[in-house]
This record gives structure tokens, sequence and C-alpha cells, in this order.
């Protein structure tokens, strides 16, 4: 080829990946203000996404109590005063169970699951390197599952992508401004934020989020510059970033949650080494259990570098937790007793039931946990919900447990 062809192909080439650029970045564009469209629809700028109230039985339930304790402690005016419907059925919100908790814990100290004294603040990272395995939906469960039973919550929101944050009702490009992610806490620049300033409440009483954008990515460029100085700090270490961060907001909260990236970047590591605890999602198909085994010997290969450079790695509980699992799928029967005879009590005993009635929540960007059962076939809405809360109890039991509580 002629220098002169040369050029006038790499001149083509180039006119070619422009236009794509170009065509990219309006389709982005389209999209998102597609979404913004669609979410002004759904939620007026001035309202705000809300929580359902709780039905007596529900309240009771999450208490630990009976519907008729409720309904005397209400008779007794020692409960907050309930909603009533056309068909007088008693309905809390979540703010007023935490407060009938809280009474009851002035006479019983069990009803408050806070943290005691000696007691550790739990971090619990949830991962997998493939997408498609429910990682965020369980992050999303979890962390409303341990705010319902009265735990202080933290979730963050460490993917990029932000699919938690968007459960959560925030629009990652419209919601966000520079460094309200948690990059903003555990950049390495001057322009670094105390983590308490980046937090934000939401509808769920007791659960706060550090929501996530595309500014997380940042981490993943900056951490290789900062590797190759010679006269770095350990302060400047990537895999005590995140860690750093939580301990100076611990004080506030019993259960960290995070939803790492489906990946092994700087970001994950730096999460696995601030977690106490670890769960990782699994869909019982062969392709998803095969990229899992090449997940498992990356992550021990790049913790094993870090503990050599002082990171730590130890853990409370490692589990896994099988999630969108069918009962009648032979294969996948097969395959989760395959993962109960290689790893044992690491599996956890309960497997997260793939279900109509959680993927049409999510459909509306909401959880399980947020749409009442009237919503749903009840059958199917219960047998959701059994697998949901089998998995949850299992998962605070194993809190409690690393705490020294009695189960």
């Amino acid at each position: 080829m002629t220098a002169l062809a040369a050029n006038d192909a790499s001149h083509r080439t180039g006119k070619k990946v422009r236009s794509l650029t170009r065509l990219v970045e309006s389709d982005a564009d389209l999209l998102s203000a597609q979404l913004k469209e669609l979410r002004l629809r759904a939620f007026p700028p001035s309202s705000l996404k809300e929580l359902r109230k709780f039905t007596s039985g529900e309240a009771a339930k999450l208490i630990g109590v009976t519907d008729a304790y409720i309904r005397h402690l209400s008779l007794a005016g020692d409960a907050p005063e309930a909603e009533k419907t056309a068909r007088g059925r008693r309905l809390f919100s979540l703010e007023q169970v935490h407060e009938i908790r809280r009474t009851l814990a002035k006479t019983k100290q069990s009803y408050a699951p806070n943290r005691r004294e000696g007691e550790h603040l739990q971090v619990i990272a949830v991962t997998n390197f493939k997408g498609g395995s429910g990682k965020t939906t369980t992050a999303a469960h979890v962390a409303q599952h341990f705010a319902m039973r009265g735990y202080r919550t933290l979730a963050i929101d460490l993917d990029p992508q932000a699919s938690l944050s968007a459960l959560f009702g925030l629009q990652p490009e419209f919601d966000l401004q520079e460094n309200e992610t948690l990059y903003g806490a555990i950049r390495y620049d001057d322009a670094r934020r105390p983590l308490s300033e980046i937090i934000r409440k939401t509808y769920f009483s007791g659960l706060d989020i550090v929501p996530g954008n595309l500014e997380l990515q940042e981490f993943e460029h900056d951490t290789p510059k900062v590797l190759a100085e010679r006269n770095r700090g350990s302060e400047r270490m990537f895999f005590s970033r995140i860690a750093s961060a939580l301990a100076s907001v611990e004080d506030n909260y019993d259960v960290v949650i995070l939803d790492c990236p489906p990946s092994l970047g700087f970001l994950t590591l730096s999460a696995l080494c601030a977690a106490r605890s670890v769960l990782v999602t699994i869909h019982p198909q062969m392709l998803d259990v095969a990229s899992m085994s090449q997940f498992l010997h990356m992550t021990a290969s790049l913790l094993d570098v870090v503990e050599q450079a002082g990171g730590d790695a130890d853990y409370d509980f490692f589990r896994y937790v099988i999630t969108r699992f069918e009962p009648t799928d032979g294969p996948q029967g097969q395959i989760v007793g395959l993962m109960r005879s290689l790893f044992g009590e690491r599996v956890l005993t309960t497997a997260i039931l793939k279900s109509t009635a959680i993927s049409d929540a999510g459909l509306t960007k909401q959880t399980l946990y947020e749409v009442g059962r009237e919503n749903f076939v009840r059958s199917t809405y219960d047998r959701a919900l059994e697998s949901l809360d089998g998995a949850h109890v299992e998962i605070e039991n194993l809190v409690k447990e690393a705490w020294g509580r009695a189960v």
C-alpha cells in the first residue's frame, strides 16, 4: 500500500470513528432526555418517592411480637396513632414501627438491635464478576431488610452504572453533581470531601445512601498514577480508601452494604478490604458458575497481593447467595446441589427464587418490600417474600454471631 493510500485509509477510518462517537453521544443524549421525561411523569419535581405503610401484622412481624400485642399497645396509648383504612385496618409507617420498637426496648434491650459497646461496624460487600446475577437487587433487599429490622443502615453504590441509586429514586445524570458519589470521599487530591457530607437520607426510615454514577470511574483512572509515585505514603494506598472513609461515620451506623461493580478493579478491591463480610451472588446456570470460577481465582490472586502490601482481607463470614432460582428446573437443581457439596455452609440454606413478583416490582424501580401483597397473586408474592426473608434472616444471624450475640 502506498503512503498516499495508507493516509487515505487512515483518514476514512478516523472519519468512521468520529461519526460513531457522535452517534453514540447522540443516542445517550436522547435516552437521557427520554428517561428524564418518563421520571417527571411518574414523579413530578415537587414529589418524592415514598415507602408504603405496613399493616399491624407486618409491623408485628418486623418487631418480633404478635399482632394482638400491637393492638394492646395501641389501646393503651403506648403505640403511635395508626392510619386506618375504610375497612378498619391499621397501617403504620416504618418510622412508627421504629417508634414502637424503641418503646419496647426501654423494658427489654433485645428489641433494639443497634450495635452495642465492643461490637464493630458490620460492612458487607455484595459482589460478582458477571452481570445479571441479581447483585444489585440483592444489595437493595438486604439493606432494606436491615433497616426494617431496626438497624441503622448505610447503602453505598460503587457501581458506575448506578442501578442501586436508580432503585432508590435517583437518576444519576440529573440528581448528582460533581463530588456527590463515594469518589468525592476517596479521591487522592485536595477536592476530597468528608463522607458525612455526601450521605443522603432515603424514604426508607433508618436507611441512608451514598449514590453512584460514572464519576466513580475516576478512581480507576487516578489509582494507577498514584501507584506510580515513588514517595507515596501509606495514606495514599488505594485499598485503604473506602475503609478510612467509613471510619469517619461508623458511630452513626450498625450495618453498611456495599454494592460493588461487576469487575475486579481498584474500587472492588478497596471495597473487599473495607468489608468485614462478603456475599457473592450466583445465578445457577453453568455459564455463570464457570465465570464465577474465574472471578474467584482472580480475586484470590489480587487479594494476596493486597495482603502482602499491608491490606486487610480477614472476614467474619463469606457466603454464596443463590439468586433467581427455579426449583422446577432440573439443571439448576443439579448446579445448586454441586455448590452445596463443594462449599457446604458457605452457601446460604435459602435460595432466592426467580419470581414474577420480584421482576414486576423492579419494572417500577421498586423492591418487593416496597410493594403491597395486594398487587400480586398472593401465593406468588408469599413464595417470593418467604425466600427473601429466609435468606436475609440467615445473613442477619451471621451478623449477630460476628457480634457475639446469641441467635
